[in-house]
């Protein structure tokens, strides 16, 4: 009987754990193929700024995906048309920095709400609604920066999303302070809420997990962030990007896991015909959540256009199946219902890596492609396996 119970809690870990395991397994073997080259700072430090339009992408992609396993597939068009304007609106009309931001925020939000509002209202196929809207705003996007490649060099602009954070005193020297004050305190906040929600859960009489098991979970996400830290203490420290990005990370992680209001997101996906039975208006989850993905997409259009430095009619193609495969590699459902920000997390940084290590290795696109494809197969035909096996779908 015992042997049986170790057998079956082995099995359901590697389940629940398979993604974050193989990020691991990715990451020594493209260290080893890369002889180190890939965990140097500089690269730990583009790995996110590479990945980070992703990384908020994912974040309003999950929202739809939890709706029933729906899509965006206009969101890299977005890009282009919010990234080009931005551009020429800068550039060709020398209008300031940060009125332009916002306004470009606008036009993606608007963006998101024309389509949220035939998907929820109307009940027009996400899948139809968002084809016609990737060629849509492909198509805008292209006009509005006349079939050319427009740079951005405003000062202003740049800074706001791609300038590295230098306080005086402590970032002077080749080893940079802040980052390591920032990763000793966030480290410290993982293990002592672990703490805290240990001693809430056990006050309120809830089932938990062992303690060794929580602890040495905060131990290694806590290690894994000092170490981080450390990689980005020896290059040029925290980059304004990277702060956009956990931002929203956070903000959604705490929408999806901690209000009830993220909670009708996973109910709609779950049981619609429940959910509204029970007093949720599914159209308005249905028009908030591409409302919402129009924004997302919008700001990762400012995001890449300043990383970049320049906007063309190509910009943010294929942008959308980086997002979509980053949530259902993280564990996101392909039915629906199920998905986390920390699995898009996983997801998003797994891609990242396969990308980064073949690019040092000299692969050339095809097998980046190959390889993401593969993936992201493995992943879904995971997610249906189990979800069979468990009789939830």
């Amino acid at each position: 009987m015992t042997e049986t119970k170790q057998e079956f809690n082995l099995v359901k870990f590697l389940t629940k754990y398979a993604m974050v395991i193989a990020l691991a397994v990715v990451f020594v073997l493209f260290s080893a193929l890369t002889k180190g080259t890939l965990l140097s700072p500089q690269n730990m430090t583009n790995l996110m700024l590479q990945n980070g339009y992703v990384l908020v992408m994912a974040c309003g992609m999950l929202l739809c995906i939890l709706t029933g396993g729906n899509i965006d597939l206009s969101v890299g068009s977005v890009v282009c048309v919010v990234g080009g304007i931005a551009a020429v609106m800068v550039t060709n009309m020398h209008l300031p920095a940060i009125p332009v931001i916002l306004l470009c925020l606008v036009i993606g939000l608007l963006v998101g709400v024309w389509q949220g509002y035939w998907i929820g209202y109307v009940r027009i196929p996400p899948f139809i609604t968002t084809l016609g809207g990737m060629f849509i705003f492909r198509g805008i996007g292209r006009l509005v920066l006349n079939s050319k490649t427009v740079a951005i060099q405003d000062p202003t602009f740049l800074n706001i999303f791609t300038a590295y954070i230098k306080i005086p005193g402590l970032d002077d020297g080749k080893i940079k302070l802040s980052p390591l004050i920032v990763g000793a305190a966030a480290a410290a906040w993982v293990i002592l809420s672990t703490v805290k929600n240990r001693r809430d859960r056990a006050k309120k009489g809830y089932r938990q997990n062992s303690a060794f098991g929580d602890f040495v979970k905060a131990g290694l996400i806590a290690a894994l962030v000092l170490w981080y830290c450390w990689q980005l203490s020896q290059y040029r420290g925290i980059s304004v990007m990277l702060v956009w990005v956990l931002a929203i990370c956070l903000i959604y992680n705490f929408i999806t896991a901690k209000t009830a209001f993220g909670r009708y997101f996973y109910a709609v996906g779950g049981n619609e015909k429940a959910t509204k039975l029970s007093g949720i208006n599914t159209d308005k989850i249905y028009f908030i959540a591409y409302a919402n993905m129009g924004l997302l997409a919008g700001l990762c259009g400012l995001l890449c256009a300043a990383r970049v430095g320049s906007v063309n009619g190509s910009t943010g193609t294929s942008f959308e199946m980086d997002a979509i495969g980053s949530c259902f590699i993280g564990g996101a459902s392909a039915y629906g219902g199920s998905g986390t920000v920390g699995g898009v997390v996983i997801g998003a940084l797994l891609l990242g890596v396969i990308n980064m290590g073949m690019s040092i290795m000299g692969l050339g696109d095809a097998w980046q492609y190959v390889i993401k494809g593969g993936v992201l197969l493995l992943a879904v035909i995971f997610d249906v396996v189990t979800s069979r096996k468990s009789g939830s779908k």
